[in-house]
């Protein structure tokens, strides 16, 4: 596939957020890791069986992942929105399954959830990379 700018920033900006986040969860400390374990456990309740040390690796590592992904040009687009799909429903599945986050309609964000409802955008930016037509060209119709 051709470069595409609009193709590289709906991959460099959330490929960079998302592998600074993986980064810097590599030095969670166990409090903060079994923090952020008891709320993914909100919207998976297996989680509640990881060891606290374990999952804040797993999660940094997820993300390093997720974010290469996205920032790595010779990993094809509908790859990279695959994960970046996969990442964003585990978020919002967190942030639909706790109550907190949403408002009385279970849908629009409280004030807690504000920070994790910016996951629809990521939804959102992964749906535009698994969509878009390969060796697509102006004024040609799908």
């Amino acid at each position: 596939m051709a470069f595409s700018v609009s193709n590289a920033l709906l991959r460099a900006v959330p490929g960079a957020y998302i592998l600074n986040a993986g980064v810097e969860k590599l030095s969670l400390d166990e409090q903060t890791a079994g923090y952020l374990k008891s709320m993914a456990a909100k919207g998976f309740p297996f989680l509640d069986d990881v060891d606290d040390a374990t999952f804040g690796k797993a999660l940094a590592g997820s993300e390093i992942a997720v974010g290469s992904a996205l920032l790595a040009p010779f990993v094809p687009s509908r790859a990279a929105g695959l994960a970046l799909g996969a990442f964003s429903a585990g978020m919002l599945t967190m942030y639909f399954k706790t109550e907190e986050f949403t408002k009385d309609n279970g849908v629009a964000p409280s004030q807690e959830g504000t920070p994790v409802s910016h996951n629809v955008w990521l939804a959102a930016i992964a749906a535009a990379l698994l969509l878009q037509r390969k060796g697509s060209k102006k004024g040609k119709r799908a």
